[in-house]
């Protein structure tokens, strides 16, 4: 393939928060050209986000990449099974033939993100994807980066540096920070002359999650209404805040449970909840400590921009420092879509063998590229 021809790719997103499959479709060269052509989301009921669950439990014994123990197996297949029938149902309410996509980049769900013992699963079968859709997968990109000595985690920098160039003037003051607040939040710093620096900065919606799922049985603070009722608990916050990681260099990357949910009794349903808004926001503003010059721009995506304490905190503390903070919808972005969109990406970066990661984003020692490709071979009659 060469190095500027741009093809139609289809990108698929399992975050942390477990709450459904994000697919978008682009149209990229994999360098510089970026065209967003639209994206969805199809949610998981309640009954597979348990087995979801169960399966992190489950997977916290892993010792082997490609080891499928109990429920594990069943699960995987389900979860593939679920992604091929998302993309069918997108390609279905767009008028989309999947025939013209050259390639699917698929995440899948990560189970275990061990960077410390060079160890990382994400549960998803990309031969079966690529049998369901009857198109190519690239999938498992992150381990090729561990081999490498890297984080495996994030990979978004590579799409975000392409998204910068192409920024309104409004939001194009470098240096521009991508902030994508899922489960866990991560950074891309961009200067515009040099390789990203990225890094995961800290806790974002899953200490929340899961403290109003154990609390209060709802699966998250659905638009801030627990969190609007409470107060910033400094001792607790402050005990968060505290954690060796926010002192550790960058890069760096966290597991899901890295950070504990707080125990019961920590305080008050919405005293926690609005507390760990704080502490995601505050996380976040002082990853700006690991960075050459502080961000005077700072973009958000993912599901955290929809939570008004959180975003509430981020513009306050953005201000204290002299920039601003717009949601990705601000900067003609899709923040709900960016990680999908980023997968996409990545995945006809590995077509080309570019780098999906450098040492400045995973702490890699050269630039790697990435993915396993899963041909769709089609049957012989």
């Amino acid at each position: 393939m060469g190095r500027s021809q741009a093809i139609r790719a289809i990108g698929l997103m399992s975050g942390t928060s477990m709450d459904g499959i994000d697919v978008a479709l682009i149209e990229t060269d994999g360098e510089s050209h970026v065209r967003r052509l639209g994206a969805a989301g199809f949610p998981y009921d309640a009954g597979f986000r348990r087995r979801l669950a169960e399966a992190l439990d489950e997977a916290k014994a892993l010792r082997e990449r490609e080891a499928r123990p109990g429920s594990l197996a069943a699960v995987e297949r389900e979860l593939t099974d679920r992604h091929a029938e998302a993309v069918h149902r997108f390609a279905d309410e767009n008028g989309l033939d999947l025939r013209d996509i050259g390639v699917v980049g698929f995440h899948g769900q990560t189970l275990l993100h061990r960077p410390q013992e060079g160890l990382t699963v994400q549960l998803g079968d990309g031969p079966r994807l690529a049998e369901a859709l009857g198109r190519d997968v690239v999938f498992d990109m992150r381990a090729a980066d561990m081999r490498a000595g890297g984080q495996g985690a994030p990979l978004i920098p590579a799409y975000h540096a392409a998204l910068a160039a192409g920024l309104p003037d409004e939001q194009r003051r470098y240096p521009i920070a991508f902030v994508n607040i899922g489960g866990i939040s991560n950074i891309t710093a961009i200067d515009g002359d040099t390789a990203p620096i990225a890094f995961d900065s800290g806790p974002g919606n899953a200490l929340i999650d899961q403290w109003v799922a154990r609390e209060a049985g709802i699966p998250f603070d659905q638009d801030g209404a627990v969190a609007s009722e409470g107060h910033v608990d400094t001792g607790l916050a402050e005990a968060y805040l505290a954690a060796p990681f926010f002192d550790k260099p960058a890069p760096k990357s966290l597991d899901r449970f890295d950070f504990a949910v707080p125990e019961p009794g920590a305080g008050a349903l919405e005293d926690v909840a609005r507390t760990l808004c704080f502490v995601a926001a505050e996380a976040v503003l002082k990853a700006a400590a690991h960075l050459p010059a502080t961000p005077k721009t700072w973009i958000v995506g993912g599901g955290g921009r929809k939570h008004p304490a959180i975003m509430a905190d981020l513009k306050a503390g953005a201000a204290r420092r002299g920039a601003r903070v717009w949601l990705a919808e601000e900067a003609g972005l899709d923040g709900d879509a960016l990680e999908a969109e980023a997968w996409a990406y990545l995945a006809v970066r590995s077509l080309k063998g570019l780098p999906l990661s450098w040492p400045s984003t995973t702490g890699c020692r050269r630039p790697v590229t990435g993915g396993v490709l899963a041909r769709f071979t089609p049957r012989q009659p």
